[in-house]
């Protein structure tokens, strides 16, 4: 055990508890950190890799998932920033080969109101999710080396019949966040690892963040997650540390550590890398899913003490997830990394309750 998992234990045993609640919940690790008035905290709980000991290091990296979005939401509005594009402004003449609709704006992209196809699936009318391209179980595993042009994404996403008209109606999709990365790419000149790296990563001296590309190995030490699957009659475990990420390009395939995702979200939010403007547009949340550019903004309501907070969470298709939670000015953040392993149970069915504490453990004090 770490020092710094000596002081948590000691000093802040609720955080110590709402990370071993995640394990319980059917999580094979949780890394925690935290940064508050008490200064920084930092935790694990579970373990490593499934068959041993070891808990998970609280400085390992780790697949974020959609927790990228934030990222690539900050590395467009950079690019506003700096004039090169409106917020207000048609994405379609910028990306001319796919013929989008020309109502479409940059706002609709990063605030979910484009009225694009997601290209890894949709609910149906009943509220079923409809698979697009392979995303869950033994599809997914089959098919997780699989290397995706961007291009390819959002083909197969504009083949599928609009959501609803542009600016009309919100639905979370990926796609257009892999359309947000390609305009970056259009409007730059250079792609989009590079312009994040010059833009938001190196600035911010975040070593152990990465647009992976096609790289589909965590570079450094990391937790070891698991996907559970049926194949026919038979349930499966296999280790997912392994996958490429180029289904989620620029909607969720970077790599990070809960150290860098914490320095990032802190200084997205206090202003160090948009004008206020700009952040304020990130913070306004927008229609149904209360989602701002990037963003999800939440009240907590009374029984939280009123407290607002931002957030992003995300998870990979399998075996890791993310968490980026604060107060909209980033005094108080929230951190973690996440990974599932063999247990039968459905994390998506127990983590909210995990998740709903240690929030309350966090920022309802």
């Amino acid at each position: 055990m770490s020092i710094n998992q000596q002081t948590a234990t000691q000093d802040r045993p609720e955080l110590q508890k709402a990370a071993q609640d995640f394990v319980d919940a059917g999580f094979a690790g949780v890394q925690l950190r935290v940064h508050d008035e008490h200064g920084a905290w930092v935790g694990s709980a579970g373990v490593h890799k499934l068959g041993e000991s070891a808990k998970p290091s609280t400085d390992g990296q780790f697949w974020i998932g959609s927790t990228t979005k934030t990222f690539v939401a900050a590395l467009v509005l950079h690019l506003v920033a700096d004039g090169m594009i409106g917020l207000d402004d048609p994405v379609a003449e910028h990306l001319p080969r796919f013929g989008l609709d020309e109502r479409i704006t940059v706002r609709m992209l990063l605030q979910h109101t484009s009225g694009i196809y997601s290209c890894t699936g949709e609910l149906d009318e009943e509220g079923n999710f409809v698979q697009g391209l392979p995303s869950l179980g033994k599809a997914w595993v089959d098919n997780r080396f699989h290397d995706y042009r961007p291009d390819e994404l959002v083909q197969f996403a504009l083949a599928k019949p609009a959501r609803f008209e542009p600016g009309t109606d919100q639905s979370y999709s990926n796609t257009n966040y892999t359309l947000a990365v390609l305009l970056v790419e259009a409007l730059s000149g250079h792609s989009y690892a590079e312009e994040m790296e010059r833009r938001i990563l190196r600035p911010l001296g975040l070593r152990d963040t990465l647009v992976p590309g096609s790289l589909s190995e965590i570079p450094g030490p990391h937790a070891h997650g698991y996907c559970r699957y049926q194949d026919g009659e038979e349930w499966k475990v296999v280790d997912v540390a392994h996958q490429n990420l180029s289904l989620l390009i620029g909607s969720g395939d970077m790599i990070s550590t809960t150290r860098d995702v914490q320095v990032f979200f802190a200084a997205l939010l206090g202003g160090r890398l948009l004008p206020a403007a700009l952040m304020d547009e990130m913070r306004t949340p927008h229609g149904m899913l209360g989602y701002g550019l990037g963003l999800f903004i939440q009240e907590l309501g009374p029984e939280g003490g009123d407290v607002t907070i931002v957030h992003h969470n995300g998870g990979a298709p399998a075996g890791y997830g993310a968490l980026m939670i604060a107060t909209p000015d980033g005094s108080r953040t929230l951190t973690a990394g996440l990974t599932t392993g063999d247990s039968d149970g459905d994390p998506a069915q127990t983590f909210p309750k995990a998740l709903d504490q240690l929030i309350k453990a966090v920022f309802c004090r």
